[in-house]
């Protein structure tokens, strides 16, 4: 088990690379030159910090990089979610390029590098999530042997990954310099509701304890809210 889940390390270390530089493509193509320093900025933030984030879970528990390589969700409703997610995602991510080549946003610098702040955190709050987690897949579902959470960050709200991940991508436009890119990714969140009250369901039936878990931790995404 442990030698085929570092082989599925090697096998992340080598599609992040690939996702790297497929999103280079994404963002640089559009908007026709490398001199975009939002960009360059952007991916300094987020990449970096990915690339170390690989090498500890390689390390210390390369289980869990063979979780985050699962793609192919059993949950039908899942499986529409995630196509939804892509559309926007790929939309909102040619945008930018494209601003920045025809120069439809002004967004000041002060305001970029505030957004890269943000962004950093919400990848920050997953990497807690990721640490106190390991069984954080990329899809839904309940492994063998899995057992409720309920320290770090889940000890706060029920879906701390997911929190992060909507900091950092609704951030990302203004990253990016774009205010052009904004709509697609504000309604990234609205498909995370759907995708979490999906996910809860499939918990509250498979994932022992859950239940009380949820009685215990009121909130899912937002502390007082929801």
């Amino acid at each position: 088990m442990v030698k085929a889940a570092k082989i599925a390390g090697k096998k992340v270390a080598l599609i992040a690379m690939i996702a790297i530089l497929a999103y280079c493509l994404f963002i640089f193509l559009p908007a026709g030159t490398f001199d975009y320093w939002q960009a360059w900025a952007y991916m300094a933030v987020v990449f970096i910090p990915a690339l170390f984030v690989i090498t500890y879970f390689y390390k210390k528990d390369p289980e869990f990089l063979e979780r985050r390589m699962r793609y192919h969700e059993k949950e039908k409703p899942q499986q529409l979610i995630i196509k939804v997610a892509w559309v926007l995602f790929i939309i909102g991510s040619l945008l930018p390029g494209l601003d920045h080549r025809f120069g439809w946003s002004n967004v000041p610098k002060d305001i970029v590098i505030a957004a890269d702040a943000i962004v950093f955190l919400g990848y920050i709050i997953c990497i807690l999530a990721f640490k106190e987690n390991r069984y954080a897949a990329r899809t839904v579902g309940v492994d063998k042997g899995q057992t409720v959470v309920t320290t770090g960050p889940y000890a706060i709200i029920r879906h701390p990954m997911y929190f992060g991940a909507i900091i950092l991508w609704v951030l990302t436009p203004v990253a990016l310099g774009s205010f052009w890119a904004l709509p697609p990714f504000l309604l990234l969140p609205i498909v995370m509701f759907y995708r979490i009250k999906n996910e809860e369901e499939l918990l509250l039936r498979k994932l022992p304890g859950y239940k009380e878990y949820c009685q215990k931790t009121r909130y899912r995404l937002i502390p007082f809210i929801w």
